[in-house]
Order: structure tokens, then C-alpha cells, then sequence
């Protein structure tokens, strides 16, 4: 130890007997200094794994067969339907909307800038390679991370706002609501929810009448079908128990529910007022048998 600041002056250092002198790195015994308590990767821990994940996969088979998925309605292609993927897939759906991924760029947004957020993530390891783990101290790392979390928000939020505005302006209203106030509707009027068919098929009035023709100019056919068993649309068969000739009329008019006026497009189409009555003149007689 030195108390002077002479050239010469011998320096003493003073250890502590509390640090133990350093090995140096020192390899971690394997599996086998533990019998009994460990086992190797491959193929004991791997297998356990293996199996494990069948019987998931079995038990998520079970379930899916026992709860079959509800279908939706048939689809339409003349309907006015506004596509929307599952939410996990919002944030792409947004993305290949923009014009730089799309039209002309169609090659650099699929493959350009995927390719680059691809390297990025796959270059990732080499770039950081930092003893630190604290997320502050990684500035590679934690950029990335956060650029990814935020462009995925942002996506997903402006995809959503979207498309409760397209839904607005176009006075839309999602199947999935819809089938559930039609079940809650039925539930309260005592009617099977279900949309599987009912055993007794009413038949048709009057197939080959006037009214009939009418019926297949007209665009009822668009959603109800050609055989009145609905496509887009409710069934029509047996609409006469439910509204008279003037109530009916006043639906092609004025329109229900999700469906608009018809009168207009009617009559573009081609057909007369007097077509027009004499058609809602035979939906009013599809009544079932007594």
C-alpha cells in the first residue's frame, strides 16, 4: 500500500480472502451427471412432447366433429357484400388495400416489402448480439419489436374503422347479426332456431301461373331463389300466411328490413305496375296447406 507519491515507493495491494480466485468458464455438466433426474432431448423429452400434442390434437378433433361450424347463408354473387377477413388478418387485409402494394406495385408490396420485414426478422440474431437483455439496452432488437407491434395496430384499427364506416354509409348490416336477431326472433315466437330444413317442404301455388313468370323477371329471383326456398333472402314459400297483397305490395315499395325498395329496379327491369300487382297478387296466395 502506498502513502507517498514517490516514483520508487513500493506498492503493496491488499486482497480480500472473501474473493475466491476465478476458474474461468466451466462447462455445465450434461444430462448424465443426474441420474434419474434428467433425461436427453432427443428422443425421450421429444417424444413426451410428441405425445402430448396428439392427444391435443385428438381432444381439438373431438370437438370440432361433436359441434359441427354453423353455415352461413348461401352465397349471392349479385349481393352487395363488403369483404372482410377474420380479425388476425385485419392488419394484412389494410396493408395490400394501400396503393404501393397494389395495382402497378402489386411486385413490391408482396414481395419487396415483405421480403424486407422477412430479412429483418431473419437477420435479427445476427445483428444483436449483445450479452444484454434488458430491452433498453438493444436498440436493434427492441426496434424492430416495437415497429412490428405498432404497424400491426395501427393496421388492425384502421382496417376495423374502415369498415364500420363502409357498413354505415352503405346502411349494411353484418350476417352474423343479423342470423342472430332472425334466431332471437324465431326464439321468441316459439320457432326452431335452426337453419337446418324443415321435414315438410311447403310447395309452391300456382307454379306455372302468370305470376310465376313475373316472379323469374323480376329481382325477387336475385335473393329468394328461383324456387322461393331464399338464397340472400328469407324463403318465400307460405309468404301468403304471413302478409296479405297490400302488405306486400308496401314491401316492394318501401322495402323491410335489410332489403330496399324493389319498386324502382322493377320497373327498370322491364315490368309493368300491372305486373307488379299481379305478382304480389301470387306471392300473396303461396300460403301452406291447411
Amino acid at each position: 500500500m502506498a502513502h507517498g507519491k514517490k516514483s520508487d515507493e513500493k506498492v503493496v495491494f491488499v486482497g480480500d480472502s472473501r474473493v475466491r480466485k476465478g476458474m474461468g468458464f466451466v462447462t455445465p455438466p450434461d444430462y448424465t451427471a443426474y441420474p434419474g433426474k434428467s433425461e436427453a432431448f432427443i428422443p425421450n423429452f421429444l417424444l413426451k412432447e410428441w405425445m402430448v400434442g396428439v392427444v391435443v390434437l385428438v381432444g381439438f378433433l373431438v370437438l370440432t366433429i361433436s359441434e359441427p361450424a354453423p353455415l352461413g347463408y348461401p352465397a349471392d354473387p349479385g349481393a352487395s357484400v363488403i369483404p372482410m377477413p377474420d380479425w388476425y388478418f385485419l392488419f394484412l387485409y389494410q396493408y395490400l388495400k394501400y396503393p404501393y402494394a397494389s395495382g402497378d406495385y402489386v411486385v413490391l408490396g408482396t414481395l419487396g416489402v415483405s421480403g424486407v420485414a422477412f430479412g429483418a426478422l431473419l437477420l435479427a440474431p445476427f445483428l444483436d448480439t449483445g450479452k444484454e437483455r434488458r430491452f433498453y439496452k438493444r436498440p436493434i432488437a427492441s426496434t424492430l419489436m416495437l415497429l412490428s407491434i405498432a404497424s400491426v395496430f395501427y393496421l388492425t384499427n384502421v382496417a376495423w374503422t374502415h369498415y364500420k364506416h363502409e357498413l354505415a354509409k352503405s346502411g349494411q348490416e353484418p350476417e352474423h347479426i343479423t342470423r342472430e336477431k332472425e334466431a332471437h326472433e324465431k326464439h321468441n315466437a316459439g320457432l326452431p332456431t335452426s337453419m337446418a330444413p324443415t321435414t315438410e317442404e311447403v310447395a309452391i301455388v300456382d307454379p306455372d301461373g302468370v305470376g310465376a313468370d313475373i316472379y323469374k323477371k323480376a329481382t325477387c329471383v336475385s335473393c329468394h331463389a328461383a324456387d322461393l326456398k331464399g338464397q340472400a333472402g328469407p324463403s318465400l314459400r307460405g309468404i301468403g300466411d304471413a302478409h296479405s297483397k297490400e302488405e306486400l305490395l308496401g314491401i316492394i315499395h318501401d322495402g323491410i328490413g335489410n332489403m330496399g325498395p324493389q319498386y324502382d329496379q322493377n320497373i327498370a327491369q322491364g315490368l309493368t305496375e300491372k305486373d307488379i300487382d299481379t305478382l304480389a297478387d301470387w306471392l300473396a296466395s303461396q300460403k301452406s296447406a291447411e
